[in-house]
């Protein structure tokens, strides 16, 4: 033998244990948030956008917005899919890194909302891709994408 001593199994997994908990932490303490608009009235927009005032100051939990889709962990969607936003939104989601989640924002997101019959619009968010938190409003309010977020966090 060359001195140095043999990693045991138990150990081995122990420490892949150790280390998946330790991705996991990360994970959960510093998620970036991508936004994406596929249409509608922009009301969900300016919430959004009152998340990172020092009102609601959602950096206190870790969480930023980031610009690119290949950095971000979560996709924040609002607005209905439309016809035109659904290819964007298909690409935007397979350029983010796994593992990725998406939050559908407000209730065109959710459902289609008020342009759920429109002749472009093809419905929420989950009509092209798996959505793993829904915030229903119309607009959400900020405390109700905090929560949610924070559920979200505690899925991951």
């Amino acid at each position: 033998m060359s001195g140095t001593p043999c990693l045991t199994a138990t150990l081995w997994d122990r420490l892949e244990r150790d280390m998946l908990d330790l991705v996991r932490w990360a994970r959960r303490k510093s998620p970036w948030v991508l936004h994406f608009n596929s249409g509608g009235c922009n009301g969900c927009d300016i919430e959004i956008l009152d998340l990172l005032t020092p009102r609601y100051d959602v950096e206190r939990l870790g969480i930023l917005k980031e610009a690119s889709p290949r950095h971000a962990d979560i996709l924040l969607c609002t607005g209905p899919v439309t016809r035109q936003s659904r290819d964007r939104l298909r690409r935007i989601y397979e350029q983010m890194p796994a593992p990725k989640w998406v939050v559908a924002v407000g209730s065109c997101s959710c459902s289609g909302g008020v342009f759920r019959d429109g002749y472009n619009v093809l419905g929420g968010i989950d009509q092209v891709l798996p959505v793993d938190i829904y915030i229903p409003g119309c607009p959400s309010r900020p405390e109700a994408m905090i929560d949610g977020l924070v559920r979200l966090l505690e899925m991951i």
